[in-house]
This record gives C-alpha cells, sequence and structure tokens, in this order.
C-alpha cells in the first residue's frame, strides 16, 4: 500500500487478548510497525477482554482460545453480542476443528494458528479485520 493510499483511511483499531504478556507484546510490535494497526487495548483474561472491548470499542480484536480463567469463544460470543461490528479473529496454538466450529458459531470472523510464520500471521490478522478474508 503507498502512502497515499493509507492517507485515505484511519489505522485499525485493534485489541489483543492473549494470557501471555510476551505474545501479546510481541504482536503489538509486529502489528503496529505496519502502520496500519494501532493497538489501542490489551487484555489477558476473559473478564478483562469483556471489559475492555467495552471501553475501548476496537475495530477488531485478536483473541486467544485459550485463557487462563476460561475460553476465548465465550468471551468472543459475550463481546460479539454486544458489538456485532467488531470482527474477532481467533488465536491459537491449536488446530482442533471442534474449537474452529466453535469460534464460528460464536461469531469468529476467522482462526488463526500461532505456527504460522510472522509475515503470514500479520497479513492475516489485517486482512480479516479489514473485513478481507486472507
Amino acid at each position: 500500500m503507498t502512502s497515499e493510499e493509507r492517507a485515505h483511511f484511519s489505522p485499525l483499531r485493534l485489541m489483543l487478548v492473549d494470557d501471555h504478556e510476551v505474545v501479546r507484546n510481541g504482536l503489538r510490535m509486529m502489528l503496529e510497525a505496519t502502520g496500519d494497526v494501532r493497538v489501542v487495548a490489551e487484555a489477558g483474561t476473559v473478564r478483562e477482554a469483556i471489559a475492555q472491548a467495552e471501553r475501548t470499542r476496537p475495530d477488531a480484536i485478536v483473541m486467544d482460545v485459550r485463557l487462563a480463567d476460561g475460553s476465548g469463544i465465550e468471551a468472543t460470543r459475550e463481546i460479539r453480542a454486544a458489538a456485532e461490528d467488531v470482527r474477532v479473529l481467533m488465536l491459537t496454538g491449536s488446530n482442533s476443528r471442534a474449537d474452529v466450529d466453535r469460534s464460528r458459531e460464536a461469531g469468529a470472523s476467522g482462526y488463526v494458528t500461532k505456527d504460522r510464520i510472522a509475515s503470514e500471521l500479520v497479513a492475516a490478522i489485517v486482512e480479516v479485520s479489514r473485513r478481507r478474508v486472507p
């Protein structure tokens, strides 16, 4: 994307949800380096995710499937019930078909595994969050 094209829309407002701070920090650095993304909130638990989503109203959320205090899938269901327009991309180390199906049923827009190379992961997050399928 050229700088002229980038000037025609504002950065994507994104929230990161993962119970590992190092994962959130790495994602933040990679995503904000694109210039297309501004991380407006982070959370490490289901409860924090729901509260932060309500408080900050991000355009999109990168949500870990498994959190220390519960399921990112259930957090997604609750967040999407309150804000239908928010895009949620599930991020996980698991490639479980059941988790994929449950995530979609909860309203997730996509599902990505953590084993992708960094550039593919960033591209998938930005594409799904911008309402385009990678």
